[in-house]
């Protein structure tokens, strides 16, 4: 309740301090970005009648007409290293009127890229140089290496070429056949159209030379195949053009929207006359749209606070800590921000369960937990950042307690409250283990120390 009459605040205080906006029809919370503009130069009062809208406010950034929320977490970074480990980050950033719930905008957490960093191998000796590669004119000899002398190790390489040649030649002269050169542009159509009717099409050509290379005389090559003209029908050719030109404006329906502001369309038609045959179609658009505003707020529907915490799990006139004997609990949640006729929230406002009341109660020997994975680096840049992991007593909860109960034994009940933790010898009661260590290649913290 109390964010719902901060928003009512802030929203109020924006209204009264109205000032010539630039409006757009959507906001991308996700981006950050307008898109879909509607108008410049309108109040921000107006253009926030509806919350889905957004405007540039006067630093030239796009703002939420609604209230505040946080962007979704950015992708991860690269890790900060390529070997070893390192660290990742991820940002959000926090868009529209009044202040995000939490205050963290970056998290950094460790990441290991490759467990090893490579290493170079060596180069074995030069095999024996090969044959050349013709039996005519000049070609070329290839000897090979590899490189397992040693072998690399965890993706290195070795520096240098695997390969070498040399020339070679062979006394020997090869004769040269013809090839055909590119072919040369197509001429132009002998006519720029066609007449209607008619079935006699304008034709266009191109050539092509044995040139490239000609054929040799000593010894004899062989002549380039095929023709060296091509001729081809020009197809679809225009008959003569007939230019556009743009008939009157008319409406075409009311303002776009029942809320806020819209847009009122206006169209026209390129009929007078039509183009054709290749005309110039008209130049400009064909519809256009006006500003109309229907002062009237949009609906905001409403949206689930967070459920509270359980209540204490207990039975009317009985005491039931430590004791097989069920209780209830309950929690709730409001409907909030609901404003203009907008949609109520689905679903329950009270959610009640049967329990067991095992708070600070002795029960059977626990066992320790795995170590829980590492949390987020704290703070999230600068060298100090730290990660840290925990090891947990886990509750041996009793096996004889009846897990169904009510008048007809279908209601599944719940332990509840948090017992004593016993993984030490005896009877003795245990804590947790917390295990710190220091993040590894953390980027330093931005001049103004934001994180």
């Amino acid at each position: 309740m109390l964010l719902f009459v901060i928003t009512g605040v802030l929203l109020c205080s924006q209204q009264s301090a109205s000032q010539l906006v630039s409006c757009y029809m959507e906001f991308d919370y996700q981006t950050g970005q307008c898109s879909r503009f509607l108008s410049a130069e309108v109040e921000q009062s107006d253009c926030c009648l509806n919350p889905a809208y957004g405007f540039i406010n006067e630093a030239g950034k796009c703002q939420s007409c609604g209230s505040a929320q946080w962007s979704a977490w950015s992708s991860w970074s690269s890790c900060t290293v390529s070997c070893l480990e390192g660290v990742r980050q991820r940002r959000r950033t926090c868009y529209g009127i009044g202040e995000c719930d939490g205050k963290e905008r970056l998290q950094t957490a460790p990441c290991i890229e490759l467990e090893c960093c490579p290493v170079e191998g060596g180069w074995s000796e030069w095999s024996p140089w090969q044959p050349c590669s013709v039996t005519c004119e000049s070609g070329v000899k290839v000897r090979q290496r590899s490189c397992s002398n040693p072998p690399p190790i965890c993706g290195g390489s070795c520096e240098g070429r695997s390969t070498e040649t040399y020339a070679c030649y062979t006394n020997m002269v090869c004769p040269t056949h013809g090839s055909w050169s590119s072919w040369g542009s197509w001429s132009s159509c002998s006519s720029f159209c066609k007449m209607e009717g008619s079935q006699k099409l304008p034709i266009k050509h191109r050539t092509q030379t044995c040139s490239n290379p000609p054929p040799s005389s000593n010894p004899p090559g062989k002549d380039c195949p095929g023709p060296g003209v091509e001729t081809v029908e020009c197809p679809e050719l225009p008959f003569c053009p007939v230019d556009g030109s743009w008939g009157s404006w008319r409406s075409s329906g009311g303002c776009s929207v029942t809320c806020g502001l819209g847009l009122r369309q206006q169209t026209r038609e390129c009929n007078n006359p039509a183009p054709k045959h290749g005309g110039m179609p008209c130049l400009g658009e064909e519809t256009q749209h006006q500003v109309c505003n229907t002062h009237q707020h949009c609906p905001i529907d409403g949206r689930w606070s967070e459920w509270t915490a359980w209540s204490d799990c207990a039975r009317h006139g009985r005491r039931i800590e430590c004791k097989k004997l069920p209780g209830m609990q309950r929690r709730t949640r409001t409907c909030e921000g609901r404003e203009y006729e907008g949609r109520f929230c689905d679903g329950d406002i009270v959610q009640n369960q049967a329990c067991y009341n095992v708070r600070r109660c002795r029960l059977e020997k626990g066992n320790w937990a795995e170590w829980s994975p590492w949390g987020f680096c704290h703070p999230p840049c600068g060298s100090n950042a730290e990660k840290t992991r925990t090891k947990v007593c886990n509750t041996t909860y009793p096996t004889d307690y009846p897990m169904l109960v009510g008048l007809n034994k279908d209601e599944p009940v719940t332990f509840w409250g948090t017992p004593l933790p016993l993984c030490g010898a005896g009877d003795e009661v245990t804590k947790n283990i917390d295990q710190k260590d220091l993040c590894r290649h953390v980027p330093d913290c931005d001049d103004d120390g934001e994180y």
